[in-house]
């Protein structure tokens, strides 16, 4: 799988990306309110917001204070993972909501594969670790998996039409994926501010101190803060 062309696995990472799954798990709660209960929907952008503070606390750790773990080339939970793993199940369940359970859990279970190979494809394209990638697929499938449970028996069933749902997310999807919006650079600005440094920590030196105890200074980034190899990538201002 990893031999497939490189275009493709830019195709893939880009379901991951924050201006596609962001609207996307919008219009999941809209439909949740609609055809269920707004406390279902409130649930779920809680657990997804929940899931996007850890994903950005473990970033902003990194690049105002260099908070990583080397031994695992650790430097933040990748956004591209746990985006996909946590609102693509979702998505499936919604659609399948009224639908026998060995269906639901068929379709979440496709979904949390396809949320992991967006993760995949943030290693391949070298935007991430493999232990970045592994964390922030598990933290968004947990995000799914905890509202997928919450939500199962949720009523009447087949209230809500099937055909608008499916329609109105493959619209989204269709239309938004090549959206990208800067979160990383806003992520930076962040940890700048709260850290009072001037320069954000990039992952080429902090490696580079992997066998002393000398604590790593902020040097100032030529490309996207947080890729793993140190060229230019393409959509640099994604969320990695």
């Amino acid at each position: 799988m990893s031999h497939l062309p490189s275009h493709l696995w830019y195709l893939i990472t880009n379901f991951g990306g924050a201006g596609l799954t962001l609207p996307l798990a919008f219009a999941i709660a809209l439909w949740l309110a609609v055809g269920y209960s707004w406390r279902l929907a409130a649930a779920w952008l809680f657990l997804l917001g929940v899931a996007v503070a850890l994903v950005t606390a473990t970033k902003i750790a990194f690049l105002g204070w260099g908070i990583g773990v080397r031994v695992w080339d650790f430097t933040g939970l990748s956004g591209h993972a746990m985006f996909a793993t946590a609102v693509f199940p979702v998505a499936a369940f919604l659609v399948l909501l009224s639908a026998p359970p060995a269906m639901r859990i068929a379709g979440v279970t496709l979904a949390l594969l396809g949320g992991a190979t967006v993760g995949l494809s943030r290693v391949i394209i070298e935007a991430h670790s493999p232990s970045e990638a592994i964390t922030g697929c598990i933290v968004g499938a947990l995000t799914a998996l905890v509202f997928v449970r919450i939500a199962w028996n949720a009523t009447p069933p087949g209230r809500l039409p099937v055909a608008p749902v499916v329609v109105s997310l493959m619209v989204i999807m269709l239309g938004l994926h090549k959206l990208h919006l800067p979160t990383q650079r806003w992520v930076t600005h962040i940890a700048l501010k709260v850290s009072g440094h001037d320069r954000p920590f990039i992952r080429a030196k902090w490696k580079t101190l992997r066998d002393t105890d000398i604590p790593a200074s902020p040097v100032a980034p030529v490309v996207p803060l947080q890729k793993t190899r140190n060229v230019a990538m393409p959509l640099p201002d994604s969320d990695a």
